[in-house]
């Protein structure tokens, strides 16, 4: 029984790493490529997010959370991380905010 409680909170603060990691990173890739790019039309925000999605995988492996990643895993990180990414970047964009 014991067990079974070490492993459920051993999963969840897994999963919280991994979500905070990757929201972290969306954000703040989106702020860095709305201070790299030109605009919306520049690709070079887009190299930004690539960078940012690389990263985290290092980290991962640091904090020991990685030793159990499977392919659903690491397509998990790439879109969470597109996804903070991509609204942080529009509302950037969209608020007429230049950094």
């Amino acid at each position: 029984m014991a067990t079974d409680t070490v492993e459920r909170r051993r999963a969840h603060v897994r999963g919280l790493t991994v979500t905070a990691l990757s929201a972290v990173a969306g954000l703040l890739s989106g702020v860095a490529a709305s201070a790299v790019a030109s605009g919306p039309e520049d690709v070079l925000s887009a190299s930004v997010l690539l960078v940012a999605i690389a990263v985290q995988i290092p980290l991962l492996r640091v904090t020991g959370v990685v030793d159990e990643f499977s392919a659903k895993d690491y397509l998990y990180v790439a879109f969470m991380t597109f996804a903070f990414w991509f609204v942080s970047l529009t509302v950037l964009y969209t608020a007429g905010v230049s950094l």
